[in-house]
């Protein structure tokens, strides 16, 4: 399976990139900056140079072509402001999103953030984050081109993954290491059956592939 993540040099997304190229998937990491490039592959990533915040749909397509799947974990990041949470945590995903369709890539998955709403009040810049995600999870809801499955972990931490966790269309409230988000993303790139839900992450009892095939179930 070949699989191209958007962001591909994040916290979640050089975790993800390990555990799919130890499980024999071809994974490809879009990154801003060529100086990237190393810890991709050492993570077991072909690193994409692409910047989606100037890039054309048909570069984007380009680079997306003959994947099975497609994961957007890019984000502007905690330092950055309000413009860029439009141009990358909104514009980008809606450059991506069109682009995997562009390309015939219909398994899209969005790692998106708990409490996103484009109509979620507020003038601080996270304010601004949560609308931003929120506008580019209702574009790819709408997205006729796609498969698509929109995670949204709660606050994110870098403690040691567990491997339990509790997923479902509502959890509350509540942490999750960053590690247990990459090894959900995982088991929900290769659900299908998962296609058309939005869920909410947290750490929880379950299982990660426990808790996947429960929501694939529903």
């Amino acid at each position: 399976m070949r699989i191209v993540i958007a962001g591909g040099h994040g916290q979640i997304a050089l975790r993800l990139e390990r555990l799919l190229s130890a499980r024999g998937d071809e994974v490809a990491g879009i990154i801003r900056r060529a100086e990237q490039g190393d810890d991709l592959r050492t993570a077991g990533a072909e690193p994409v140079l692409c910047d989606l915040e100037s890039a054309s749909l048909e570069e984007v397509s380009a680079h997306l072509r003959g994947a099975d799947a497609a994961i957007f974990a890019a984000g502007a990041g905690p330092d950055s402001g309000a413009a860029r949470k439009e141009t990358v945590d909104r514009g980008a995903a809606v450059l991506f999103a069109d682009a995997a369709a562009r390309a015939g890539v219909r398994r899209h998955v969005v790692v998106s953030s708990m409490g996103a709403d484009p109509e979620h009040p507020g003038d601080e810049v996270f304010d601004g984050y949560l609308r931003a995600k929120g506008e580019a999870d209702a574009y790819v809801r709408a997205h006729r081109g796609l498969d698509w499955t929109i995670l949204r972990p709660g606050m994110l931490t870098n403690d040691a993954g567990t491997g339990l966790v509790r997923l479902e269309a509502a959890t509350g409230r509540g942490p999750v290491p960053r590690d247990d988000v990459a090894a959900v993303l995982a088991e929900l790139v290769d659900t299908p059956a998962t296609a058309g839900l939005t869920l909410e992450l947290i750490s929880g009892s379950a299982p990660v592939s426990v808790a996947v095939k429960s929501v694939a179930g529903n």
